[in-house]
């Protein structure tokens, strides 16, 4: 799926998302860890890991060169100093269901200071999963209105909550990341 894909959302029936920023020190992951870098392991990271496998009893006995050899071509995270991430739309399908798993991003990083824009979709994981089975599992030969009541029967947002009272509270998801023409 292309990266920025998640830009057609702003033409579909789905409200539009906004923009989050932030800019401070670094602080906004891409996806999982801060921005960073992967670069090879320099000589002097090989002897340390080396050693430190030479040492250990658990591990696989082998020579210091053995050992040497397997470090090599070795890569390690450094934190990034500057650069730019794009991160894109985080999903996955699990027993043939979207699943949110991130937001995107747009992150410009300048020694240890970062700019940040996130994408903010209203009740984000019931908006991302439903706009993902519209995008992906529709008829695109249907108009906007007869995707959209596909997506309420084949992939329904309505969910339940029971609170102390006993009393179920039932809320249809569609209700809140539809514009309203589509409701």
């Amino acid at each position: 799926m292309n990266k920025f894909t998640y830009i057609k959302a702003l033409f579909s029936p789905f409200k539009p998302f906004k923009l989050k920023w932030y800019f401070g020190k670094i602080a906004v992951g891409t996806p999982y860890f801060y921005p960073r870098n992967w670069v090879k392991y320099t000589e002097k990271d090989v002897i340390d890991a080396a050693n430190e496998s030479l040492s250990d009893k658990k591990l696989v006995k082998k020579t210091f060169e053995e050992w040497c050899e397997c470090y090599r071509g070795y890569k390690k995270a450094v934190p990034k100093k500057f650069g730019f991430d794009f991160v894109s739309l985080g999903w996955k399908t699990k027993w043939d269901d979207y699943r949110f798993e991130w937001a995107p991003l747009i992150s410009f990083v300048f020694f240890k200071w970062q700019i940040a824009v996130i994408i903010k979709a209203p009740e984000e994981s019931h908006y991302w999963e439903s706009w993902l089975y519209y995008y992906h599992d529709t008829d695109k030969s249907k108009s906007k209105q007869e995707r959209i009541k596909e997506c309420r029967e084949k992939a329904p947002q309505i969910w339940v909550r029971h609170s102390y009272t006993g009393d179920p509270e039932t809320t249809d998801y569609y209700n809140k990341i539809l514009r309203k023409k589509y409701l």
